[in-house]
């Protein structure tokens, strides 16, 4: 859709775990080698969580910097929207858990899943609840903790999975034409089973045999789920550019969830675009989902690859098979 949402980004923030896995992790116990590895996925290094951090605690942490950089204080913000695929636990919401350590008080506090999209849909559920005028300060985290997810004997999915998490603040935009100019959210659930964790949820509570079959672990079909992005993206790139009337050369910066290189590079040749025109990080941290774009968008900020003013894209493909695509002028 492409009708203006006057919103901005206040602050940004992200937090990694300290543990490093190199390739030679995989190497040292899975049929597999550094070439495979990078020429399949780009990845070289992942992030994994320490025992005593979760997808709350990472949010936390990228929560307490994207405030820092606003110039505010928890106390703040009128309401925390966590996109997650990995949270703390099925219920309560992993927010609930942000919100206490954060010492928000009584601030409502909710979760979207969407996995990789999720970030686009809790900024967009957030800017429209800025528009509405229901609240002035909002707080968008994406986090997850995927690496637990993953089963370490397999090596399609073992390989892509990094731990870590980012926020943003969202204000009411102080210029005009400020804001998200073209957004589009999507959902094909009949190929919902092509990225899913099986077990562990009312459909297949746990059990002695889904433990021992292991279905509490990510199961992808990648051959699938790749050919469906890049066709996806393709898509919603399209779109984009028609709907919102722009040229790909008035992008100052494109941030694609980092799922796949290849993924990113089909990305930026629909575009056109040269490489330092597109994010990429996924060599340093693998596929972290929901935190992908945040990620990114905090680095982005920091190095001043993206400025005030400047018109950035957001583009995802997750489970479900989730998509959003977000054009926002910063």
């Amino acid at each position: 859709m492409s009708q203006l949402l006057p919103v901005m980004i206040r602050g940004t923030g992200a937090y990694v775990p300290a543990e490093v896995l190199t390739n030679q992790h995989f190497i040292n116990y899975l049929d597999t080698s550094d070439e495979w590895i990078v020429t399949r996925t780009g990845i070289r290094e992942r992030r994994r969580a320490a025992p005593n951090e979760s997808t709350s605690t990472m949010a936390v942490e990228a929560a307490r910097r994207a405030l820092d950089n606003a110039g505010m204080t928890p106390d703040q913000i009128d309401i925390v929207i966590c996109a997650t695929a990995t949270p703390d636990c099925h219920f309560p919401a992993t927010a609930s858990f942000i919100q206490a350590a954060l010492g928000m008080g009584n601030k409502p506090g909710f979760d979207v899943e969407a996995a990789c999209a999720g970030f686009i849909y809790a900024m967009t559920i957030g800017s429209a609840m800025l528009g509405a005028g229901m609240y002035a300060r909002v707080l968008v985290i994406g986090a997850e903790t995927l690496t637990r997810f993953a089963n370490p004997q397999d090596r399609t999915t073992c390989i892509l999975l990094g731990d870590a998490a980012g926020a943003a603040v969202l204000i009411r935009a102080e210029n005009p034409g400020q804001g998200i100019l073209h957004w589009r959210l999507g959902c094909d659930g009949t190929k919902a089973q092509y990225i899913w964790v099986p077990a562990g949820g009312s459909r297949m509570p746990a059990s002695t045999m889904t433990v021992n079959e292991q279905l509490h672990y990510m199961h992808m079909r990648g051959r699938e789920v790749f050919k469906f992005a890049v066709l996806k993206m393709e898509e919603l790139i399209d779109e984009m550019i028609r709907e919102a009337g722009i040229a790909p050369d008035e992008l100052r910066f494109v941030i694609p969830h980092q799922s796949n290189l290849r993924i990113i590079d089909a990305v930026r040749e629909r575009l056109g675009l040269p490489h330092e025109k597109i994010a990429v990080n996924i060599d340093r941290f693998g596929n972290t989902s929901a935190a992908s774009i945040l990620l990114s968008l905090d680095e982005a900020r920091r190095t001043g690859q993206v400025r005030a003013g400047d018109l950035v894209m957001f583009i995802a493909i997750g489970a479900g098979l989730t998509w959003g695509v977000m054009l926002m002028r910063m």
